[in-house]
């Protein structure tokens, strides 16, 4: 019944500094769509962004920043991400480890974003 996901919901607690990572360090590209409504686009899918207190209906029940837990795909090696996020200043809190993704073994390093969301940018293994 399902194909794919389309977009996800991420609520912030931080606009500007969330706009900051998922744009300057995560290479998204920002969006405004509907009346006013921002959205981060990578590949074919979006992130959706709810601020706080400010959320579009319908929303979770709890919308929450922090909560969370992304795996994202990098289209570039992994070592390139190592340099940019280093390059950014972001901490890696783990990796390079191995994992297991949707559909193979993938190579992973994980941070959080500002809203302290833990963030997995991983590479694909053979």
């Amino acid at each position: 019944m399902i194909d794919h996901l389309d977009h996800l919901v991420l609520t912030t607690a931080n606009e500007e500094a969330c706009v900051r990572f998922y744009v300057e360090t995560m290479g998204m590209t920002l969006e405004t769509f509907g009346a006013g409504r921002r959205a981060f686009r990578f590949g074919n899918q979006k992130i959706n962004l709810h601020v706080k207190g400010h959320e579009f209906e319908p929303k979770a029940e709890l919308p929450t920043p922090g909560s969370l837990d992304l795996c994202f795909i990098a289209s570039v090696p992994l070592e390139e991400v190592v340099a940019r996020l280093q390059a950014q200043g972001v901490p890696i809190l783990e990796g390079p480890v191995m994992r297991t993704g949707a559909t193979s073994r993938i190579r992973s390093v994980y941070v959080r974003d500002p809203d302290l969301n833990l963030i997995e940018i991983s590479e694909l293994v053979p």
